[in-house]
This record gives structure tokens, C-alpha cells and sequence, in this order.
């Protein structure tokens, strides 16, 4: 079985303070959540809330262009994280980093929350405590227009001729790998590449989550969503750092009051309007420009 890994892991981030309205700054040693009960919460920064994320999977997180080039950070995942900020009463801090990044940035406690789409895989358990369910989706099989009726299937993609792609260190990695064994698979960091090689004709399929799937499609019609995959998990979590139940039983206070109010519906609404506009998806450079 022929394994191509061209995961190159970014060392540089860039970090992006978004100021929440209504936020304040504690001067003692803990942050009260005017949401999250009694108890104080406790996080990496006084008074801030800390979110690693990785810019590339629209509608989820990316960068929206305005008419004049300039980027910002976008996304139904950015949003709800305003939200959560401003419930807890904290200055909402969003890290920008690859997607390994933000795992990495969990499990060495660097930051309170982990958002990128991502699912409550049990792997993933000793690293990150998962918050409830904010946002139902799912896992596609994408290809081609032009190669649609040819990778429709596992059994179609599952040969060592056949070229599958997954972002590195994610859930459609381990699908493809369940999945498609035997295909030639190819893990890159970015979506955005994957969609680049799949367009191109250098890659034959991918596997890419249904709500991501569809925001490219939009942008680029030659692309064909041609299955659904399994998984158990239908859904994405955030990623919450360990041993802080405060803080675990605060964000999920605060996704319950969005999905309530409505305010999830609108944030998903609006992102993915956003996401069918000028987009930018990745790592800004050491001058907040897009590479």
C-alpha cells in the first residue's frame, strides 16, 4: 500500500484580538461568566477568552475580502466565538495556526478553545475535553465533474492507481485511510490545496466535510460532491483545553443560549454567504496580507 504524506506543518502563526462587545477585563485571577453559574471560570489570559483556529475551511473559518483587499477573519466558528466570548463576559483572542496547530495548541494548554469544524473523535480525547454539539454536518466524497461517474464509490477510489486526498491530522484523514486503504493517499494541510489539486488533475478524489464541500462548490462548479461517507459523529464540538470543567460547563451554556436564540442559525446563514464572495483560506504573512 503507497502512502504519499506532503503535510509540511507551519511553524509561524499569526494572531488576530477581536474586541467583544460588551467585554471587560478582570484584574484578579480568574474571569466570571455572567453565563457559567457560581463558579469562576478560569482562563490562559485574565480576562480573555483564547481560541486557536486554522483559517482554511470555509464556511466554518476563512478570510473575507473587502473591495479593498483587505482580509478578515469569517466564519460561523468565529461568530460563535464572539458569542461565547461575550457571554462569559471576557476579550475574545482568536490564534491563527494550521490545523495541527490548533491540536497542538490544546494539548500544551496554550489556549482555552480549539475551533476548526472539528468532530469529538474519541482519539482525540486525551488532548481535549469536546463540548456539546453546535453544528450538524457530515463527510463527503469529492471529485470532479468530469470524473463523477468514474470516483462515485469506495469501491472505485480503493486502488493504488487512484489518488485520494484528506487534510492532515483530520477526521476525513482516518475515513480515507478506513475507507480507501489501498488508494494512493494524499495528505496536505490545507484544504485549499486540496481543492487546487483536485482541479488541476493531480488528485482523483477527496474527502472533505459536506458543509466545506458545498462552500467550494459554489466558488468552483467543477467540482461534484458525489457521496456521502459514514461516520459515526455527525456534528462538530469544540475543542476545550483539559482539566477546566468550569470552563467546560460555561461554553457549553453558551451554545445552548445560541442555538436557542436563533443566533446559530444566523451565524451559519451569514458565513456561508460570506464564504460564496471573495475568499482567502490560510495563513496570513508577517504583515496581515494574504500569501
Amino acid at each position: 500500500m503507497k502512502k504519499r504524506l506532503l503535510a509540511v506543518l507551519l511553524a509561524a502563526c499569526t494572531v488576530f484580538s477581536l474586541a467583544a462587545c460588551g467585554s471587560s477585563n478582570n484584574s484578579d485571577d480568574s474571569a466570571s461568566g455572567e453565563g457559567s453559574g457560581d463558579g469562576a471560570v478560569q482562563t490562559v489570559t485574565d480576562g480573555k477568552l483564547t481560541v486557536a483556529t486554522s483559517p482554511d475551511f470555509a464556511p466554518y473559518e476563512f478570510y473575507a475580502i473587502d473591495e479593498d483587499g483587505n482580509p478578515t477573519l469569517a466564519g460561523f466558528d468565529m461568530a460563535l466565538a464572539q458569542y461565547i466570548a461575550d457571554y462569559m463576559g471576557l476579550e475574545l483572542e482568536v490564534i491563527t495556526v494550521d490545523f495541527d496547530g490548533v491540536l497542538s495548541e490544546l494539548q500544551t494548554k496554550s489556549v482555552d478553545l480549539g475551533m476548526a469544524g472539528l468532530s469529538p473523535d474519541p482519539n482525540r480525547e486525551s488532548i481535549m475535553e469536546f463540548s456539546d454539539i453546535y453544528y450538524g454536518g457530515g463527510q463527503s466524497l469529492v471529485t470532479t465533474k468530469e470524473n463523477a461517474d468514474t470516483y462515485n464509490s469506495f469501491e472505485s477510489i480503493n486502488n493504488p492507481d487512484v489518488t485520494v486526498g484528506a487534510q492532515t491530522g483530520s477526521i476525513q484523514l482516518d475515513l480515507a485511510n478506513e475507507n480507501s486503504p489501498e488508494a494512493d493517499i494524499i495528505s496536505l494541510p490545507k484544504v485549499t490545496d486540496i481543492i487546487s489539486e483536485l482541479l488541476a488533475g493531480t488528485m482523483d478524489a477527496a474527502y472533505i466535510e459536506t458543509a466545506v464541500a458545498e462552500s467550494y462548490q459554489k466558488n468552483y462548479p467543477d467540482l461534484e460532491i458525489v457521496m456521502d461517507v459514514p461516520y459515526d459523529v455527525e456534528g462538530s464540538a469544540i475543542g476545550v483545553v483539559k482539566d477546566n470543567p468550569e470552563l467546560l460547563d460555561a461554553v457549553n451554556e453558551a451554545i445552548a443560549a445560541a442555538l436557542e436564540d436563533g443566533s446559530m442559525d444566523q451565524f451559519v446563514a451569514e458565513a456561508s454567504e460570506q464564504a460564496a464572495g471573495q475568499t482567502y483560506e490560510g495563513l496570513l504573512d508577517d504583515s496581515g496580507n494574504a500569501q
